[in-house]
């Protein structure tokens, strides 16, 4: 755990990183501004290839578009066979790249090519690798994988399904993976990415979860600021 960005991370957990895909797409500087403002430091693209899962977004040119006024690009590859589409993503300006346990044969040389590549913002900055686990993903999944990975992601719904409520065997899954990554000598991050909402975020809070992925719900009515300062008082109550 060497990068420099993982121990500035560590040391601000926790952090929301805000879905931006779930922005009004013509009024996204705007928007990217005021998540500036009200203290975010990560923005999270989530990229899908309509195979992986059912939906079809972004790829690297709009990640490299956005012009992000000093946030931090969480890219989430919810993509079959990663691999050849890290480099371009990498060029494009992440500094988080994250793979799916799931996504093919190789997923440990992908976590293994991110550590390759430069950070284009910055290249004394680094890369962090992520792992992520769908629902339905035993655990034991991400175990030949955690000395590769700087943050693992259990996602708390079927990516790619829009309108899921969070899945709350997710909370135990969570639970478990802190006992697992506990006993490690380089811990992870560890975060939570689908269905937090106004209604979910006590309950995700209590989990001390250090990265929370957040996308419609703090764009909701157009009102980013008020959802972000009441999701944000909760998660640094106490």
């Amino acid at each position: 755990m060497a990068i420099p960005l993982f121990n500035d991370l560590k040391t601000s957990t926790p952090q929301l990183s805000v879905g931006i895909m779930s922005a009004d797409l013509m009024r996204l500087d705007e928007s990217v501004k005021t998540l500036a403002s009200c203290g975010v430091k990560l923005l999270h693209f989530d990229v899908m290839d309509g195979h992986f899962c059912p939906q079809l977004t972004a790829g690297p040119f709009f990640v490299k578009g956005i012009k992000t006024a000093g946030l931090l690009k969480d890219v989430h590859l919810l993509v079959e066979n990663p691999l050849q589409l890290i480099p371009d993503f990498a060029a494009a300006g992440a500094d988080i790249i994250t793979v799916h346990a799931e996504s093919g044969h190789h997923v440990r040389r992908a976590l293994q090519l991110i550590t390759e590549q430069k950070n284009a913002n910055d290249p004394h900055r680094g890369i962090l690798r992520g792992i992520a686990l769908n629902p339905g993903t035993p655990l034991e999944a991400a175990v030949p994988l955690l000395d590769e990975a700087d943050i693992v992601f259990l996602v708390a719904v079927n990516p790619g399904f829009p309108k899921q409520r969070f899945i709350e065997a997710t909370a135990g899954r969570f639970n478990e993976l802190k006992t697992m990554t506990g006993k490690l000598p380089d811990r992870p991050l560890l975060g939570i990415d689908g269905g937090i909402t106004r209604d979910t975020i006590a309950m995700v809070g209590s989990l001390s979860a250090d990265i929370i992925v957040s996308g419609s719900a703090i764009f909701e009515g157009g009102r980013i600021q008020e959802n972000l300062e009441f999701m944000q008082k909760i998660l640094h109550r106490g």
